[in-house]
C-alpha cells in the first residue's frame, strides 16, 4: 500500500433530486449461451432500481450477439420492473436485484412483518416467477435444434427504446416513472474489426450521446448486479465535490462476489488487487477496472472543444454525425425522445452511429472513447491519469456491486490468459507505464503501480525457472544455493520468508486467514506456469505478427456439479490439455526430483549442500497436492484425464534428458 486513503460519504448533503446530474448506465452482453439471459436481465433491473431520480437514469443494454432472445427478454424485464421498482421504493428494499432479494442471500424484509407487506411481497414474487418463466420460454424458442441459441456474427444495427404494452404486466392503478431503457445492437460484419468490448462501449457512448447525453456514466458487466442502491449517490458525493471534481475522472467501486467458498481456491477475492487498492487512492487513484465505476462523459472526448473550433476538425475526430458532434458539448441536451415513439430521423441517426464503418478516418479508440485493446479499461484509465485526471476508490461496508465467482479452473485460466495478453500488449507498446507515465507528468509511484500490473504475466519466467532449474541440478548433483552452514544461507531464507510474510500481511489486513495464504499461493503458482506463460507467448507472437488478439467470453452459466466441487474446495480440472500439460509436467518433475534428491542426500550425506533445492522440490510438491489427487485418486468428472498424465510424463522425460545434457 503506497498511500492509503480512507473515504466517507455523506449522501444526505447532496443537492435536491431535481438538481442532481443525469446518469447513463451501460450494460454489456454478447452471448446468451455463456451469459445467462435471466442473469443479464437481473443486472438491468437492478440498475433501473438505483436510488436516484428515475427521470435522470438511462439504462442501455449492448447486445453484441444481435440476438432476438435478448431483445425479447429485455421487453419482459421492462414489464416486471413496473412492479418491482415501486415495491423497492415503498418498502426500502436494499438491493435492486430481484434474484438476490428472493434468494436466501438477502434479508431486506426482516424489518417488515405486517400483513400488507407479506401480501405485497408474495404478489411480487409471483410476478417474478412469471417473468422467469417468460424468459425461459423465450430462450427455449430461440434454441437451434434444441441446443445452443443462434448468435448472429454478421448483422445490421438495431436500436430500440423499450416500450411494454402488455396489459398483463402493466400496472393500471398507477404508472410509475421508470428509467429509460434502450436496447443497442451495433452492426457487425466479418470483414470489419469490432474491437471487442471497447468497440461496444464506444457505440454506447455515441448512441447515448444523441438520446440522453448524461454527464456521468456507470459501466457494468452483465453479471455484476447492483447490490446496493445508493452507489449513484455515493459517487456523486465525489463528483459534485468542488474541491476534487474539476480533476476527477471516475469513482471506482470494488468488484466483489457472492457465494465465495470458505477456501476460495480460485482466489475470487483477488487480494492483490481490489482489497489493497486503497493504497493507490492517495496517488492518482485506483486503476479503472472494467465494471462498477462512475465516469465523466467528457473524459472520453479529450480536451474540451473550443467554441471557435472548425466543424470539420470535430468531424475528423468524432465522425460525421452532426447530432453527435453537437452532443460533445457537455451543455447539449438532446430532445429526440420526449415521451413519444422514436422518430424515423432518430432511428436513422442512431443506426448510423452504430454502424461498423462510422469510425473510419476518425480518432475513436485512439484518442477519444475507450482505447482499443484487450484491456481497454486498464489502458483508458492509465491514459486519463497521464492527462492529469485523478480517480477515487469508494469501498463502503455494503458491497455496491456483486457478481458470481468462477467455479472451475478453465474459466479462470481462459480469462487470465486474455488479460495477460492485453496487459503485455500495453506494457510492450508506446504506453509502457514505466516510460509513458513519467514522461506525461504521472507520479513515479503511480507509474510503478500500473507497471506492476502490466508486467505481471512475466512472473511465468522466474516461476518456471524455480520449478525446473534447481530440480534438474539436484538430479545431476549440482548445488546452486549457499550451504546451510554458509553465512549467505540466511539471505536465501530472508528472501523466501519476506515474500511469504508480505503476502500474509495483505491477507490478514483484508480479513483473510492463515489458510488463505496456502490457497492463494497455489492458484498463483498454477496461473504463473499456465495462463501467464501463454499470455506472454501470445503477446510476443502478436508483436511479431504471428497472431492476432482475440476475446473469449467467459462462461457465466453455473454448473451444479462444478459449484458443488467448488464449495467443497475441490479443483475442477476440466480444461484444455494446453493448460494441464505444463502444470502436470512440472508436478511430475518435482516429485521425481524430490524422491531422487532425498535419496541422494541420505546416501551421500550432502544435506548441507542440497538443502535449498530439496526444500524447493518439497514446497512445489506440497503446493501441488490437489493436482496429484486429480491425477491419481479422483475418479469424478473433474479429475485430470490419464491421457494428460501420460503426455506430461513424456514431456518430463524430455526435460530430464535435456537436463542431463545441459547440466553435466
Amino acid at each position: 500500500m503506497w498511500r492509503p486513503v480512507s473515504r466517507t460519504v455523506f449522501p444526505e448533503r447532496l443537492p435536491e433530486d431535481k438538481e442532481l446530474p443525469a446518469i447513463d448506465v451501460f450494460v454489456c452482453t454478447a452471448d446468451p449461451n455463456n451469459e445467462p439471459t435471466l442473469q443479464v436481465m437481473n443486472t438491468v433491473i437492478s440498475a433501473m432500481a438505483l436510488d436516484y431520480p428515475p427521470e435522470k437514469v438511462y439504462v442501455y443494454l449492448s447486445d453484441d450477439g444481435g440476438c432476438s432472445v435478448t431483445l425479447q427478454a429485455l421487453t419482459e424485464a421492462w414489464g416486471f420492473a413496473k412492479w418491482w421498482l415501486p415495491f423497492c421504493k415503498t418498502y426500502g428494499i436494499k438491493t435492486g436485484c430481484p434474484e438476490a432479494y428472493f434468494s436466501a442471500l438477502e434479508d431486506d424484509h426482516d424489518d417488515f412483518r405486517g400483513r400488507e407487506f407479506n401480501e405485497e411481497r408474495q404478489k411480487i414474487l409471483e410476478k417474478y416467477e412469471e417473468f422467469k418463466d417468460s424468459v425461459t420460454r423465450i430462450k427455449e424458442n430461440g434454441r437451434v435444434g434444441g441446443k445452443s441459441i443462434s448468435i448472429n456474427r454478421d448483422h445490421s444495427p438495431v436500436i430500440e427504446v423499450i416500450k411494454h404494452d402488455n396489459t398483463i404486466n402493466t400496472v393500471t392503478s398507477d404508472h410509475p416513472k421508470l428509467p429509460l431503457l434502450v436496447y443497442v445492437s451495433r452492426e457487425k460484419r466479418i470483414s470489419h474489426p469490432h474491437h471487442f468490448k471497447a468497440g461496444a462501449l464506444n457505440v454506447l457512448l455515441r448512441v447515448s450521446g444523441i438520446i440522453s447525453n448524461s454527464p456521468y456514466i456507470l459501466a457494468l458487466d452483465c453479471d455484476m448486479y447492483c447490490n446496493g442502491k445508493s452507489s449513484a449517490r455515493q459517487a456523486m458525493c465525489f463528483h459534485l465535490d468542488p474541491n476534487i471534481s474539476p480533476s476527477l475522472a471516475f469513482v471506482q467501486f470494488p468488484q466483489k462476489f457472492q457465494n465465495i467458498s470458505k477456501k476460495d481456491i480460485y482466489d475470487s477475492q483477488w487480494r492483490s488487487g481490489y482489497p489493497i487498492w486503497q493504497g493507490l487512492d492517495g496517488l492518482e487513484g485506483p486503476i479503472l477496472s472494467g465494471t462498477g465505476f462512475y465516469i465523466k462523459r467528457k473524459t472520453f472526448y479529450g480536451s474540451s472543444p473550443q467554441k471557435d473550433i472548425d466543424i470539420k476538425e470535430l468531424k475528423q475526430t468524432f465522425g460525421s454525425s452532426n447530432e453527435f458532434v453537437k452532443s460533445v458539448n457537455p451543455k447539449y441536451r438532446p430532445d429526440i425522445i420526449n415521451g413519444e415513439e422514436c422518430s424515423k430521423v432518430f432511428q436513422q441517426e442512431a443506426q448510423f452511429l452504430a454502424s461498423c464503418t462510422y469510425e473510419k478516418h476518425t480518432k475513436w479508440g485512439e484518442e477519444v472513447g475507450f482505447l482499443y485493446c484487450l484491456v481497454e479499461d486498464y489502458l483508458t484509465g492509465f491514459t486519463l491519469k497521464c492527462k492529469g485526471w485523478t480517480a477515487v476508490f469508494c469501498n463502503p461496508s455494503r458491497p455496491q456491486f456483486l457478481g458470481s465467482p468462477a467455479t472451475n479452473l478453465n474459466d479462470i485460466l481462459v480469462q487470465s490468459t486474455r488479460w495477460n495478453l492485453g496487459l503485455l500488449d500495453v506494457a510492450f507498446s508506446k504506453f509502457c507505464p514505466l516510460i509513458y507515465g513519467p514522461l506525461r507528468n504521472m507520479s513515479l509511484l503511480g507509474s510503478m503501480c500500473y507497471a506492476g500490473l502490466g508486467f505481471m504475466p512475466l512472473y511465468c519466467l522466474p516461476v518456471w525457472g524455480l520449478a525446473t532449474i534447481p530440480q534438474l541440478c539436484l538430479l545431476n548433483g549440482i548445488p546452486l544455493y549457499p550451504e546451510v552452514s554458509n553465512s549467505f544461507f540466511i539471505v536465501v531464507v530472508f528472501i523466501f520468508l519476506s515474500a511469504l510474510l508480505k503476502h500474509l500481511q495483505e491477507i490478514l489486513l483484508t480479513g483473510g486467514s492463515m489458510q488463505s495464504l496456502w490457497y492463494e499461493q497455489r492458484i498463483w503458482m498454477i496461473k504463473s506456469v499456465t495462463c501467464h506463460l501463454y499470455g506472454t507467448l501470445d503477446a510476443v507472437m502478436q508483436k511479431i505478427g504471428m497472431k492476432e488478439g482475440s476475446f473469449t467470453i467467459t462462461n457465466k452459466v453455473d454448473d451444479d456439479e462444478q459449484v458443488q466441487q467448488y464449495q467443497m474446495g475441490k479443483y475442477d480440472f476440466r480444461t484444455s490439455t494446453m493448460f494441464l500439460v505444463p502444470l502436470v509436467t512440472l508436478v511430475i518433475l518435482n516429485v521425481f526430483s524430490l524422491v531422487v534428491g532425498v535419496s541422494r542426500v541420505i546416501i551421500s550425506g550432502s544435506f548441507n549442500e542440497m538443502f535449498v533445492q530439496v526444500f524447493l522440490s518439497f514446497y512445489v510438491v506440497a503446493m501441488s497436492y490437489p493436482v496429484m489427487e486429480g491425477m491419481i485418486l479422483r475418479k469424478d468428472k473433474g479429475r485430470i484425464p490419464p491421457s494428460v498424465t501420460l503426455l506430461s510424463a513424456g514431456f518430463t522425460l524430455i526435460f530430464l534428458s535435456l537436463g542431463s545434457i545441459v547440466f553435466v
